[in-house]
């Protein structure tokens, strides 16, 4: 098992960057391949961003491909999302997954994933 611990949202301007980080126990980070979601009021969650487990490889919704960023270092047992030049439509709560897998398959879909963390409020102001 695993524990997630998400932080670094916020209240921003639209054009403003956030750095999300998730922080994760134990030392078997790296045997997990690492997602971010959102979930915005009254609708489903939505994939964000996923990378495998040895960060070679990456994954985006379009919606944020070119603006966000993720990477992940295991030494530090920490997944970040870089986001950038935000709007308000990515105002949601952000949540850290982790899925136990050799191979990152399903990466978009929430039910690939393991564990989650409790979120982070991002908020984009217009």
């Amino acid at each position: 098992q695993v524990q997630l611990v998400e932080s670094g949202g916020g209240l921003v301007q639209a054009g403003g960057s956030l750095r999300l980080s998730c922080a994760a126990s134990g030392r078997t980070f790296s045997n997990y391949n690492m997602g971010w979601f959102r979930q915005a009021p009254g609708k489903e969650r939505e994939f964000v961003a996923s990378i495998s487990r040895s960060g070679v490889t990456t994954y985006y919704s379009d919606s944020v491909k070119g603006r966000f960023t993720i990477s992940r270092d295991n030494a530090k047992n920490t997944v970040y999302l870089q986001m950038n030049r935000l709007k308000p439509e990515d105002t949601a709560v952000y949540y850290c997954a982790a899925d136990w897998a050799k191979y990152l398959f399903g990466y978009s879909n929430p039910a690939t994933y393991d564990y989650w963390g409790q979120g982070t409020q991002v908020t984009v102001s217009s």
